[in-house]
């Protein structure tokens, strides 16, 4: 049985199947419509979250099948003291998958011990995201044709931002890339991705704390937000939320063919005038999410198009 907890749960070769079906479907959706009939995918999300819910909701629902589920701890038996064990082993006697978001590192991967169903990390507190690494590496590969030999400049909140650990960690078994960090001190990536990933691997990196010295070097820029439900201390959060603003102002130096990603939602770490750039990939990436999202289900159920 397999379950993706990690983005390193997945070799190269899974992933550019994957990506590869995704592309697939968003060609022939026609093709796809009934691949999961009869199927059910349980949302579990522990924590609030639009897209992620909903692009998996939708994945589901456009492959046939069926979606059953919660959006708030507060409205399931957690509320209750029920352990996520016990949520799962529950959930496991109605639905065939599960799609789970958690606040607490390593909840996903508690309740994936425990059933005979696959179960996907939908984000796990501020530790990874592989799904939206997926969505990211599917919108890296349509943008600019390839997943390696690329300069990408991570920006923003790089200590508490899942989705950035989990494209790093993604992202270092690929040739060629140059990476750039760009936050305060205070939110620079941990020690931890430094040591395991580039240090292991000996891959160089650099850190800067402002957007404007390395701007025309990227090929791709990842923003981030500074995320409040991350801090522990309320002044922390008011005093470096503000601290990298992308605008018009800034992209004047940024190359033409710059590629602008965020894993959203967006406070105001882009200027919606930013949003008429050609440059601007955010929304893509929305829609890149339902597709990769798509054929991940497949992956785990087993299904094909080829069967029906």
């Amino acid at each position: 049985m397999r379950h993706l907890i990690d983005p390193m749960d997945l070799s190269v070769e899974d992933i550019d199947r994957l990506l590869d079906r995704a592309d697939d479907i968003a060609k022939n959706p026609e093709k796809y419509q009934e691949v999961c009939k009869h199927k059910k995918l349980a949302t579990l999300f522990f924590e609030p979250s639009t897209r992620t819910r909903l692009s998996f909701e939708a994945a589901m629902l456009e492959l046939g099948g069926s979606v059953l589920g919660f959006s708030s701890a507060d409205s399931s038996s957690a509320s209750k003291g029920e352990s996520v064990a016990d949520t799962a082993r529950v959930i496991e006697c109605y639905a065939d998958i599960i799609a789970m978001r958690h606040p607490k590192e390593g909840a996903p991967y508690v309740a994936s011990q425990y059933v005979n169903i696959p179960v996907i990390n939908a984000g796990d507190g501020g530790h990874n995201h592989p799904t939206q690494t997926l969505t990211d590496l599917l919108t890296i590969r349509r943008e600019k044709g390839r997943l390696s030999n690329f300069t990408i400049g991570f920006c923003g909140d790089l200590k508490f931002g899942r989705t950035v650990h989990s494209l790093i960690k993604a992202l270092s078994r690929y040739e060629g890339i140059n990476y750039i960090l760009i936050s305060p001190e205070e939110l620079q990536i941990p020690e931890y991705l430094k040591k395991d990933v580039f240090e292991k691997k000996g891959i160089t990196f650099t850190e800067v704390d402002k957007m404007e010295d390395v701007m025309p070097q990227l090929d791709i820029l990842y923003m981030t937000r500074v995320q409040r439900e991350r801090f522990f201390n309320e002044a922390d959060y008011v005093r470096l939320k503000d601290s990298y603003i992308l605008d018009m102002d800034k992209l004047k130096i940024a190359k033409k063919d710059l590629s602008i990603l965020h894993p959203l939602p967006r406070v105001n770490e882009i200027s919606v005038k930013v949003d008429n750039d050609p440059r601007a990939c955010y929304f893509k990436q929305v829609l890149n999410g339902k597709h990769v999202r798509m054929a991940l289900i497949m992956e785990l159920l087993g299904v094909s198009a080829d069967e029906h």
